[in-house]
């Protein structure tokens, strides 16, 4: 079933068809919401749920003429950012190395992000307003407009600060490397 079908069973208050939306956006949520919080994986998973909890009810504020996407991914940006003000002093992954060693689980969970450690380092070394349209378009795959219309921003905007994002990512992974 395609995703417009799902979206349009659970309107229609097919329970189901909301457990087939969480399976198609769970991980893509919990990977973006991890970055936006500053790689604290407790307040994403946070996030994701209130995410999915206002998605369930308010699915009948849902425009079905647009793609579903970029309305999730609003209202999960909106629950980011809500949890970030909530909890100004969010740790980053690196205060936790002490926590992660008593938990196997969490530390397991963690070995996962090892390999993009350097590219997630440097994607929070952003500003918040070039960090979102990166992390939307190369990490979640929406196109240009989308992310302008989650953001509510004209598009060449999010086109130079996609731009302007990339040109720092670039500039912080070479520093990183010693400058090669």
């Amino acid at each position: 079933m395609k995703e417009a079908e799902i979206v349009h069973q659970f309107q229609k208050g097919d329970a189901s068809a909301f457990r087939s939306i969480y399976d198609l956006y769970f991980d893509y949520a919990i990977r973006a919401a991890t970055i936006v919080m500053n790689n604290n994986h407790f307040y994403a998973k946070d996030a994701v749920q209130e995410t999915f909890i206002r998605v369930y009810k308010n699915i009948h504020l849902y425009d079905s003429s647009k793609p579903f996407k970029p309305w999730f991914y609003k209202i999960l940006l909106n629950e980011c950012n809500r949890i970030l003000k909530r909890n100004a002093n969010v740790i980053s992954i690196g205060d936790r190395v002490g926590i992660m060693n008593q938990d196997n689980r969490v530390k397991d969970e963690m070995n996962r992000y090892v390999e993009y450690e350097n590219l997630y380092d440097a994607i929070q070394k952003l500003e918040y307003h070039n960090r979102i349209p990166i992390i939307l378009k190369y990490l979640n795959g929406f196109k240009e407009q989308e992310i302008a219309e989650i953001m509510n921003e004209n598009l060449n905007t999010i086109k130079s600060r996609l731009l302007k994002g990339k040109q720092k990512l670039k500039r912080f992974l070479n520093s990183e490397k010693g400058g090669m």
